[in-house]
Order: C-alpha cells, then structure tokens, then sequence
C-alpha cells in the first residue's frame, strides 16, 4: 500500500512539473518573449553574442550594462546586460511592411542572472512583432530575423 502511494506522490508531482512547464512555455509564447540559458556568465554570453553578430555582419549600437548603472545610483541588480543591434538590410523590409514595427527596432537581446544564480539570454519572438504590429506580406523576413536570433542566442549560450 505504501509502495503505491509513494508511486502516486511521485507521478503526481511529475504530472505538476510538466504541467507547468506547458503553461510556462505557452505563457512565454504569449508574452512573445523567447529566453534560453546560458552556460556562461552574464559578461560572457554577452561578449560571445556581440562577437556573434559582428561575424553576421550585424551593427552593435550599444551595450548597457543595467547593474552597472544601478550600482551608480547606489543600488543592487544581478548581472543584466542588454545588447542593441540591427542591420537594415533586414530591418527596413520589416518596416516597410508595417512602420510602427520600428518601436521595437533595432533588436535587442537582454542577457540576465537570475535569482537562483542562472544566466539568461532573450529576446523578442518575431511572430510576436508580427502579430503586434498586423505585418503582413514579410513572412519571409519575419522566418529570417526568426532563425538569425535563435542561432545568435544559441551561439552566445554555448548550446
């Protein structure tokens, strides 16, 4: 009878995991907010991902480091750094598409520790842009930035 109920305890709390890793996928999806671990630190990963995109032929406009910031003003924030890049090549078709998408250009990819000391790297799903901005006609563009940002995230990550 024990047996049992400890195969129950133990399905059960495996049926919860997967549970909420299905609503924490969807809720991601929804959010349009696409984020991957790290296996470097925060100055890592991002060093690889501005050596990533300068390979690609990618501009970096800026690199800003939030905690360094923070810890001007004489406040505390784990490691986040967000790197700006672009290249029009790519961009202007987006925007040619649908103008207001230029809110969200150029890309941006945050990198971030989190409280349990594990390093992130995200960024903004396209289809979500396309979705939030109606682009129409760019699916071609939208499945490129998609692909280019995923591997640049991956490459940066080490995965």
């Amino acid at each position: 009878m024990r047996a049992l109920s400890n195969a129950f305890s133990i399905a059960f709390s495996m049926a919860l995991i997967l549970l909420m890793c299905v609503v924490s996928t969807a809720t991601a999806a929804e959010s349009g907010f696409i984020a991957r671990k790290s296996n470097h630190n925060v100055p890592d990963t991002a060093d690889r991902l501005v050596a990533v995109l300068q390979e690609n032929g990618m501009t970096v406009f800026d690199r800003i480091n939030h905690a360094e910031a923070a810890s001007a003003v004489g406040l505390e924030l784990r490691p986040t750094e967000v790197v700006i890049f672009g290249n029009p090549k790519v961009g202007t078709p987006l925007m040619q598409c649908s103008q207001s998408v230029a809110i969200d250009l150029p890309q941006k990819i945050l990198v971030w520790k989190d409280e349990s000391g594990q390093v992130w790297i995200a960024y903004n799903d396209p289809k979500y842009l396309a979705k939030r901005h109606k682009i129409k006609g760019c699916d071609d563009v939208i499945a490129k930035i998609d692909m280019a940002l995923g591997n640049f995230a991956r490459a940066a990550a080490g995965k």
